[in-house]
């Protein structure tokens, strides 16, 4: 079964408890939930990773390139801050889709720039946990309008 990799990076783990009114009450577990749900209803099963630690997060785009058809990032603070993450996303040169519960461009100005905007699809932010689903959403989108999820899912059904 074809397979998106959604990473959560540095701080989403105390997501429902930290900053709520930037980040709303919605819980990570919550959020991994409503992703399942939206990834079986278009079988695809999806995996999920948080981590606090950058060479965690670069280790797992890295296995994704063997694993997976594409990737949701929430990098949080390492968006604004990680080489490393931004060359592994192009290393690997899968569909990636760069999500943030916040709206980024209406916060610090220190956050305004993103290291991995440049490499990725496209960037979905502003719009609270939705920003994940919508990024799952065109993920899949961009995954037919290729042909990619076709081929992986006729070679699925050879196999059976």
């Amino acid at each position: 079964m074809p397979s998106i990799l959604v990473l959560h990076g540095p701080n989403l783990n105390l997501l429902g408890q930290r900053e709520p009114g930037i980040y709303g009450t919605v819980t990570l577990a919550e959020i991994n939930q409503c992703l399942q749900q939206e990834a079986q209803a278009h079988q695809l099963a999806v995996s999920f990773l948080q981590s606090n630690t950058e060479g965690v997060l670069v280790d797992a785009i890295h296995s994704a390139q063997d694993q997976s058809q594409g990737i949701i990032l929430n990098a949080g603070a390492y968006t604004h801050t990680s080489i490393a993450i931004r060359d592994a996303i192009a290393a690997v040169g899968l569909p990636t889709v760069e999500v943030h519960l916040s709206n980024i461009y209406r916060r610090e100005t220190f956050r305004h720039h993103s290291y991995i905007a440049p490499v990725v699809l496209g960037q979905i932010s502003g719009f609270g946990a939705d920003s994940y689903i919508l990024g799952l959403q065109a993920l899949i989108r961009h995954l037919r309008q290729t042909k990619q999820l076709e081929r992986d899912l006729s070679s699925q059904a050879k196999a059976e």
